[in-house]
């Protein structure tokens, strides 16, 4: 089925122990296209400005991306975004950030992609989000990201948000700033009230857990990665693989859910063992299999 991302494009510069990337392509939109395109076409919302140099066609050349809803604004400029990990890489600072075209109006979504069966909403201001779902017109399963600017300081509009939406995918962190809850499972519980049917949380390298409004739970570790040198884009290929796997089903079952992520957790991994999206690019769907398989091995007992 169709699978519609809106979200951000962005021109990062990153600094891990394992050296710098400058000036690299980036952003929510990006990381997850290239990770949905493994298991499903992917349809692009997204806006740059006339400064942005990637060539998007070349960048998708070998996938089923979509660039219909790719936005390009003259007089605008891209977003930008440099950050810095520590030695252990466990958290992240934020040198600058340049919004840029994203304090903007937000992109149209194209006519074309109205009829998107399958939707997700990448971190920006709920506000936005919720505009943007309204030019969707029949869609059967609506994912979002969000993160603790918007919860502090926009709170009504994401709950308005969770009530139109099935799956909420958030950190362990906003999680329980969101509930007001330290308990990971509880804090589940108490977003779930809110009006979503499906909290997946992510918990880094331990893995990730689901709930849904029917009681039922999955835990699922990280995949145990030996290279780490860029966790930037990593919630966002885990959210691209969910949700392209979703959509190449069909089926948003709890059994399917649990698969898709699955395979979010392994892309994931793949992603973090390279700058930018060459942890992406270098890869294919064998090789995710193969990686999924040794975490299934991993985890039955």
């Amino acid at each position: 089925m169709s699978l519609l991302v809106t979200g951000s494009i962005a021109i990062d510069t990153v600094r891990t122990p394992y050296g710098v990337s400058e000036n690299c392509l980036g952003g929510s939109a990006v990381y997850f296209s290239m990770a949905a395109s493994f298991f499903s076409p992917v349809r692009l919302t997204g806006v740059v400005g006339s400064d942005c140099p990637f060539d998007f066609a070349e960048v998708f050349a070998d996938r089923n991306v979509d660039l219909t809803g790719l936005e390009v604004r003259p007089h605008s400029k891209t977003f930008r975004w440099a950050g810095t990990y520590p030695e252990h890489m466990d958290d992240r600072k934020t040198d600058y950030m340049e919004l840029n075209v994203l304090a903007e109006a937000p992109p149209r979504v194209p006519a074309k992609y109205k009829d998107s069966k399958f939707v997700f909403l990448a971190n920006t201001a709920p506000g936005l989000q919720n505009e943007l779902l309204g030019q969707i017109e029949e869609p059967v399963f609506v994912a979002a990201d969000t993160m603790n600017c918007w919860i502090e300081d926009h709170l009504d509009d994401l709950n308005a948000l969770l009530k139109k939406i099935d799956c909420l995918i958030i950190n362990e962190d906003e999680a329980r700033m969101l509930a007001d809850e330290y308990n990971l499972i509880k804090a589940a519980q108490k977003i779930l009230a809110t009006g979503s049917s499906v909290v997946i949380i992510k918990k880094g390298e331990s893995g990730s857990i689901m709930c849904n409004a029917d009681g039922d739970k999955f835990i699922l570790p990280a995949y145990p990665a030996t290279e780490v040198k860029d966790p930037t884009g990593a919630g966002d290929s885990f959210a691209g693989a969910l949700m392209g796997y979703l959509a190449q089903s069909g089926k948003t079952d709890f059994k399917t859910l649990k698969t898709a992520i699955a395979y979010g957790t392994v892309v994931a991994s793949f992603a973090i063992a390279d700058f930018s999206l060459n942890g992406l690019t270098s890869i294919n769907k064998i090789d995710i299999d193969k990686r999924l398989e040794t975490l299934r091995n991993a985890t039955r007992f």
